[in-house]
């Protein structure tokens, strides 16, 4: 049987679960063999019942929940599985028989019914699986559970960014990537709330689609959902009108500097011991929670919007501040994360931003590994400028390194290399990777910049030494790799001597890197393993995620010792989840070792084409079984269906008859 969530407006079966994998091996670890079990705590929303539910699918598993209505009925959350009247002494016997129970909200339980759960964990011979929310006032007998280490205790994260991803694609459907970003900075790990947002944005109509894509796309107000309502409701009765003053005027124009005119210091100060404000260490006030800013908006009426309003010229100021920190990274050859805020606020408003700055946000993006948010950005600049080269570069970079067979759209025309044809923009906007920023001499940042840096190293065998190679042979260069011609790859390679490193061929750039770039050349060129990984290891603490997942990669194919290179396959898979579906040549085939044989095998059939039910004949299975063990493998490569798989595959070639 199959109960569905109700709402207001609809019925809304629940999403697939997706993500957890790490979390939901350890719940089952933990009760099972000879372990006693485990206590998973987090704040509401955040997924706690759902991953136990799916730890336990299939298991002979007793259950109990507490609900506020009962906590002072003794025995109440067990009334299904003791008698009428009974003695703790009693309970204890009866439920050690028990051999798996899952305790649900437990802080929500009598005293009684907490002293129980307490006592079958002193005995052992139950294993318990046991869920609390933190924050919330439990009884001791359950928070003794951790605190007197009866139980270990699984305190939720929120759920990251790519597995956010991944359960929006299984249970909304193609959402680009600014709109999962935006969702999930919202919703700051609170699934009910992100699942009702989507919901509100659908219903609203607020939803629109990706021009020559099959993606939708969110931008424009926030809808204030019942969950909201209740947010700001609390936001609001905390505030006095001097402190509600000041976080309206947050709400238009944060960050602020805490010296502005226009803030009350008084205010601001109790605002930040609430929780309510965040003051940075350049002395600048934002809005704690990144929803309160919209729904503030949204409730303050035209008028008020109006004169709490940025002008332009502000915008713009701050705009332009945005793009030189976002080109100084760059040219720093460190992406660790750079605070944007306005930038994303003109998006997700549907205001629009200029060309140059959407340029130089894709490749922040894209050298971060964040592929389909590059693509993003590129879109949103070539809305302004349909005409800006540097977008349409980065757009075409990005979808290439992605594996995607999409079509990027040039001047109304379909063109699988728009920019390799045209030839078109700057020689400082195409170099593919941070090969020129990191020579050591890089140019000021401005704020139009795209790439600065010195200007791109001459191709390797050009006739003329002096002369760089087309403008367009990055974008070349990886398209050619995503169609699995590398040595039409290599030959495109020209001023970008990094790609030639990424590619395989790393005496392509002798004498032609610096840095961590010129170190993991020479690593690769020696098939050094150690080496690859240290530089792999700098890589990622600058914020190259995706060359940094190339350079394990290789490191795993160059270690003699067979422990090495899993270690190195392992983070290299770990760093190319979070790289928003990347399918480079250095990737290929690596993200298959993760899977189990059984997985492996299943996943390879279905990637040649296999249906579920000949995969089934031929492996002597269910086409139920092939069904869970695709699911699973979609879930551990982080791909949506079956139509990805042939991106993550080496598939083996095909034999003479």
């Amino acid at each position: 049987m199959t109960t569905f969530e109700r709402d207001a407006t609809s019925l809304r079966p629940p999403w697939p679960f997706t993500g957890r994998q790490d979390e939901l091996e350890l719940i089952r670890g933990s009760v099972a063999g000879g372990r006693h079990g485990i206590v998973v705590t987090g704040p509401a929303g955040r997924g706690k019942t759902r991953l136990v539910t799916e730890a336990v699918r299939g298991t002979d598993c007793a259950r109990a929940t507490g609900t506020p209505e009962t906590r002072d009925l003794p025995f109440a959350a067990f009334a299904h599985l003791l008698p009428d009247t009974v003695s703790l002494h009693r309970a204890v016997q009866l439920l050690s028989g028990v051999r798996l129970l899952l305790v649900d909200d437990a802080h929500l339980l009598d005293d009684a019914s907490a002293a129980l759960v307490h006592q079958l964990a002193v005995h052992g011979r139950t294993r318990l699986l046991v869920v609390a929310t933190e924050g919330a006032r439990a009884p001791g007998a359950i928070t003794r559970l951790w605190t007197g280490e009866l139980l270990p205790r699984l305190d939720l994260e929120p759920l990251p960014r790519e597995e956010t991803a991944q359960l929006l694609a299984a249970g909304a459907g193609g959402l680009e990537a600014l709109t999962v970003s935006r969702l999930h900075r919202l919703c700051q790990g609170d699934l009910r709330l992100l699942r009702e947002l989507v919901g509100a944005v659908r219903e609203q109509g607020l939803l629109s689609r990706v021009p020559d894509s099959g993606e939708w796309e969110w931008r424009g107000p926030v809808p204030v959902t019942a969950t909201v309502r209740e947010r700001l409701a609390d936001l609001l009765d905390r505030a006095d009108p001097g402190e509600r003053a000041t976080l309206d005027r947050l709400a238009f124009g944060e960050p602020l500097p805490v010296d502005a005119d226009t803030l009350d210091l008084g205010a601001l100060e109790v605002l930040e011991a609430d929780g309510l404000v965040h003051i940075d260490d350049h002395g600048t006030a934002s809005l704690a929670h990144p929803l309160h800013g919209p729904v503030l908006r949204s409730v303050a009426g035209r008028l008020r919007a109006r004169r709490l309003a940025r002008t332009p010229s502000d915008r713009t100021a701050a705009l332009e501040t945005e793009t030189a920190a976002l080109a100084r990274a760059i040219a720093e050859t460190d992406v660790r994360a750079v605070p944007a805020p306005v930038g994303e606020w003109l998006v997700t408003e549907g205001m629009g931003i200029p060309a140059p700055h959407a340029a130089v946000r894709a490749r922040f993006a894209r050298l971060r590994g964040q592929l389909r948010e590059a693509a993003s950005w590129a879109r949103e600049g070539l809305r302004t400028t349909p005409e800006d080269h540097p977008c349409h570069l980065e757009l075409a970079l990005s979808t290439a390194q992605s594996g995607e067979a999409g079509r990027v759209v040039v001047e109304g025309r379909d063109n699988l290399e728009p920019v390799a044809a045209r030839g078109g923009g700057s020689g400082s906007v195409n170099r593919d990777g941070p090969s020129a920023a990191d020579s050591g001499t890089p140019a000021a940042p401005s704020a139009s910049a795209v790439d600065p840096g010195t200007p791109a190293a001459p191709s390797a065998g050009a006739a003329d030494p002096g002369t760089p190679t087309p403008p367009s042979s990055g974008a070349a260069a990886w398209w050619a790799a995503a169609r699995g011609d590398l040595d039409a790859a290599l030959d495109a390679v020209g001023a970008e001597p990094y790609d030639a490193v990424r590619l395989g061929a790393p005496e392509r750039a002798v004498g032609r890197l610096t840095g961590v770039f010129a170190a993991h050349a020479d690593a690769l060129a020696q098939g050094d393993g150690p080496a690859l990984d240290r530089a792999a290891r700098t890589l990622e603490e600058r914020g190259f995620l995706l060359f940094a997942a190339e350079a394990y990669a290789q490191a795993a194919q160059a270690h003699r010792d067979p422990g090495a290179a899993r270690t190195s396959r392992t983070r290299s898979v770990a760093l190319a989840r979070r790289c928003q579906g990347a399918r480079t040549p250095a990737l290929a085939g690596l993200v298959l070792g993760e899977l189990t044989a059984r997985q492996r095998q299943i996943v390879t059939l279905a990637a040649a084409g296999l249906t579920n039910r000949q995969i089934a004949e031929k492996l002597t299975l269910s086409v139920r079984t092939v069904g869970n063990h695709l699911y699973g493998a979609y879930t551990r490569l982080g791909a949506s269906d079956r139509d990805a798989l042939p991106c993550l595959v080496e598939l083996p070639e095909a034999q003479p008859a």
